[in-house]
Parts: C-alpha cells; structure tokens; sequence
C-alpha cells in the first residue's frame, strides 16, 4: 500500500486507531460548523529523551540495562515511519506559526524501518556504549530478543507521506535515524535514575523538583 496523505480516507483497525481517528473527526466538524480556527498534524512514531519505558525504544534499552528479555510482536517485520521528538517539535512550530487554518499537515522523519531492524540496531548501539561483562553468560545483546504472539489489530504497514509539509511550509526534519537513536540511546544511558523513578511511580514528585 502507498502511505497515506493528508486525503487519505481513515480506516482504523483498532479500538485504540478508532479513538484517535475520532479526535480529528470532531476537531474538523468543530471547524467547518463553528469556524473554530484549528490545525491538524498527523505525525509518524516518535522516539526520543523522556519518552515512558512502556513504549517500543526505551522499553528495549531498558530491558537490555536490566538484562531482560526484549519482546517483539510476531516476526518483527512490522515496518515504521519513526520521527525523532526534537523534530516533531519544531515541525508543530512550523504548522503554528506557518501553517494554514483549517488544513492538515503529515509530520514523518522518512524512516521507514522494521520493528526486528531497529532492535538489532539498539542492540549494536548498547555494546558499543555499554559492552557486556566478561563474566556474562550473553555473548550479544542479541541474545535477549525473544518473540512474542502478534498483537489483536496489529498493522503490517503504516506509513506516512510528509511532502506537503515539505513543500508548503519548506519543514524537514534534521535527523536520520542514525543520529536520532543514538542521541536517544546516550540520553537513556546518562538518565538512568530517570527510568528508576519512573517505573515505580516517583516521577509525580520528580516532576515538581524541576518546575
């Protein structure tokens, strides 16, 4: 399938897609019935500092600090778009300062990348930075993935098509995927007492320290 475009019809597949598929439905009628002055982006899966270890990137890096087991849905093959977060950001400065109101604008980071690719990325990148113990029984991070059965509802493909915001607003993003999960790699390495209070439930109180 081609990636779908700012006119691309919406197809959910999921509870989790229809909710947010009903977000722009209700923004949209909000703006043609009332004239509400709004912006709608639609962005690939972003990945960066600060994102929760639930989600696919930093749940890997963390799961390999703690030597766990790294789960992949099915075969892995599942292919992505990712959007390096500093990017998406100044893609939403664009959009607000630039953009016109009442259209939409697709924010991807033309990295079109499957799932089992990025682990094994990930895996080459915490060697490098973080290299096993002598006296580990693991011989490669690698040796941590192990597959899991596929998600209900799970999309193959998704992919995005980002030339309008190209070539309207002249917005692209800065990183590869290269640089980007580097960057991200190094900050989980450097913050790891972040990921502590994270996942058992002190970053409400870490919060306030900082603002």
């Amino acid at each position: 399938e081609k990636p779908f475009n700012e006119d691309s019809p919406y197809n959910p597949r999921s509870p989790y897609s229809a909710s947010k598929a009903s977000s722009d439905h209700l923004v949209r009628a909000w703006h043609y019935t009332y004239s509400l002055p709004t912006l709608i982006t639609n962005c690939s899966n972003n990945y960066g500092p600060f994102q929760f270890p639930e989600k696919f990137i930093p749940l890997l890096i963390n799961n390999i600090i703690q030597l766990n087991s790294l789960p992949i849905y099915g075969d892995g093959f599942q292919i992505r778009d990712w959007l390096y977060v500093g990017d998406h950001c100044s893609a939403i400065r664009k959009v607000l300062s630039d953009g016109v109101v009442g259209e939409t604008y697709n924010i991807g980071g033309n990295n079109e990348i499957k799932n089992i690719e990025i682990v094994n990325t990930i895996c080459d990148l915490m060697e490098e930075l973080r290299p096993i113990k002598r006296n580990s029984n693991l011989k490669s991070y690698r040796d941590l993935i192990k597959n899991i059965k596929d998600r209900p509802g799970h999309d193959r493909k998704y992919l995005i098509n980002a030339q309008k915001i190209e070539k309207d607003l002249n917005w692209r993003p800065s990183e590869n995927f290269d640089s980007g999960i580097r960057k991200t790699v190094q900050w989980y390495l450097k913050n790891t007492e972040w990921l502590k209070i994270i996942q058992n439930g002190d970053y409400l109180q870490w919060i306030k320290r900082q603002y």
